[in-house]
């Protein structure tokens, strides 16, 4: 399947702003509540989520401007720091979600750090009551290796997520908004000549594994 750089920018963007609406429309709300009130506790509680969502606005556009911009420069690996604090920034806005972060490589091919951030994005949504999340990557002279572990007391992934991530969508008209972060990871894996697997939920765990070869 193919699709055309103008289309594939319009998917990332409805699905940057999707996951913008609500804290920024959160901001809004907030300020017309400030407007409005006058006692000090409930303006100082008004303050306090204008901050949160102030917060959240900001750790999301850290971390698609990493996942899905041209954040990290324009060389041929990325810092691994940034990635590891672009997951904790998003993840950590999830009170119900914890990181454990398993990689030991200081930095990685820019490609394998963008599959790994929209990896991290999907495994986060599927643990619908929270959970956590678990990264690992090992790089050989072949290839890089990246494996995540979400797990929690319920695991759902959208079978249109799935298929997106190992086969690719059937056609242009089937890439949906919610499906641009499986989506830029097929193509990229598959750019590599590499693979992305992911198993079904076993005993409150589900397990996506991508190897890019080197070129």
């Amino acid at each position: 399947m193919t699709i055309s750089p103008v289309d594939f920018a319009s998917l990332l963007c409805s699905r940057l702003c999707h996951d913008l609406l609500s804290p920024v429309g959160a901001l809004n709300n907030g300020l017309e509540l400030l407007n409005d009130e006058t006692d000090p506790e409930m303006r100082a509680r008004c303050l306090e989520l204008l901050n949160e969502s102030a917060r959240t606005s900001a750790n999301k556009l850290k971390f698609f401007r990493l996942a899905f911009g041209a954040a990290g420069g324009f060389g041929e690996r990325v810092d691994v720091r940034e990635a590891r604090q672009a997951v904790e920034a998003l993840l950590g806005d999830n009170k119900r979600l914890n990181l454990q972060w398993m990689v030991e490589a200081t930095e990685l091919p820019k490609a394998a750090v963008k599959v790994l951030l929209n990896l991290a994005l999907i495994a986060g949504d599927t643990l619908v009551r929270g959970g956590t999340v678990t990264i690992g990557t090992e790089e050989s002279a072949e290839a890089t290796e990246i494996v995540l572990r979400a797990e929690g007391p319920r695991i759902v992934l959208d079978p249109d997520l799935r298929t997106t991530l190992t086969e690719g969508p059937a056609d242009d008209s089937a890439v949906a908004p919610r499906a641009a972060a499986a989506f830029l990871v097929h193509q990229l894996v598959g750019e590599a000549g590499g693979s992305v697997v992911v198993s079904e939920p076993v005993d409150g765990a589900l397990l996506f594994g991508a190897a890019l070869p080197h070129r």
